[in-house]
């Protein structure tokens, strides 16, 4: 490591954070941009579909039927091609993307030096345990409850709707309220206490499952303040899409002094368009990569206060342990990752 372990205090996760961000802003950004631009050179590559089927560009060759048939059917072609080929591209390369970073902070915590492509090399050999977790997730943060809350609201509802008083109606009209509330605090709950997981499976080597379990045992004590961050950062985002909404605004006011109806209008408007997708674009790709670094900070604090890693570092650098081992990073981005022997810090 860098500096001394320590158990280390919001404030000072937080700045050591923007620390290893600003030191390696190129390293961060660029594996998390990976899945954005993709996503957006495929929404570029059918956009001139999308702008003939604009009755203001189409021509006035074509009858209004026929224009609208035409932009249906492109609208229905763009909409298979979304969900069957793109999402499916943007999951894969968001499941590389922030695997990545994660490895990339915690090469960067060691003082190592590690390029975009071996970030993003590094969390190939282990893809579909990272993509399994991250659903794993998913269904046990989200779903599980979601499924239990509709199995009690049903019948609520069903009792309602066969109730003829107007008190019994408002009494489980209430009781619903309550049981949506309580399993949205089981969702942020459980999400708190899943989310150091992907640190867990990218250092320790994990199952998804496992993983989940043990970033369970590791985030008590410290999900409020996990809880803290985030809110920090939805503040932060928020900010940045008000200032693109106001680009978009602008964008939208010229637009309409240009006439309405006019080429010009519609031109302006899909410019605008670009644009703010463009703002919103480096937006995610600045912020993305913030949570997932201090997250492998608090996977660090969590295991100095609880486990005393700090003190198995220590031995390990007085020689009176095995050292771990390390991946080896090419300088093009050449890996070559040894497996942990079972006694390892890091494997236990």
């Amino acid at each position: 490591m860098t500096e001394a372990l320590r158990p280390s205090t919001l404030g000072e996760i937080l700045d050591r954070t923007a620390q290893l961000y600003r030191r390696n802003f190129w390293l961060f950004a660029g594996t998390a941009a990976l899945p954005m631009v993709i996503i957006f050179v495929l929404a570029l590559a059918v956009l001139p579909a999308g702008i003939f089927a604009i009755p203001g560009i189409a021509g006035s060759a074509s009858s209004a039927g026929g224009t609208a048939n035409v932009a249906t059917m492109i609208q229905g072609f763009a909409f298979i091609i979304a969900f069957l080929i793109v999402m499916p591209i943007y999951l894969a390369l968001y499941v590389l993307a922030i695997a990545g970073i994660t490895q990339a902070t915690v090469s960067a915590n060691r003082g190592e030096k590690l390029t975009i492509r071996a970030a993003l090399k590094s969390a190939q050999p282990r893809f579909w345990t990272y993509l399994w977790y991250l659903i794993l997730q998913g269904i046990m943060a989200a779903l599980v409850p979601m499924i239990l809350a509709a199995v009690i609201i049903g019948p609520l509802f069903y009792l309602i709707s066969q109730s003829t008083g107007i008190g019994a109606r408002v009494a489980l009209g209430f009781v619903i309220f309550l049981v949506a509330v309580a399993a949205l605090g089981v969702i942020v709950w459980l999400s708190l206490s899943y989310v150091m997981g992907m640190a867990v499976c990218v250092v320790e080597k994990k199952t998804a499952w496992d993983s989940l379990t043990r970033a369970m045992q590791l985030s008590r004590g410290t999900r409020g303040r996990i809880f803290v961050l985030f809110l920090l950062l939805m503040v932060l985002s928020a900010a940045v899409s008000t200032a693109g909404y106001i680009l978009a605004i602008m964008v939208g006011a010229v637009a309409s002094v240009m006439g309405n109806g006019s080429t010009a209008m519609v031109v302006a408007g899909v410019v605008g368009g670009i644009l703010y997708a463009i703002v919103s674009i480096g937006a995610q790709v600045t912020l993305q990569p913030i949570p997932w670094i201090a997250l492998v900070l608090f996977y660090y604090d969590q295991r100095v206060r609880k486990e005393g890693f700090d003190i198995e570092m220590m031995m390990e650098q007085a020689g009176m342990m095995q050292p771990l081992p390390a991946p080896s990073f090419g300088a093009v981005g050449d890996i070559s990752a040894p497996a942990a022997p079972p006694d390892t810090v890091e494997g236990k």
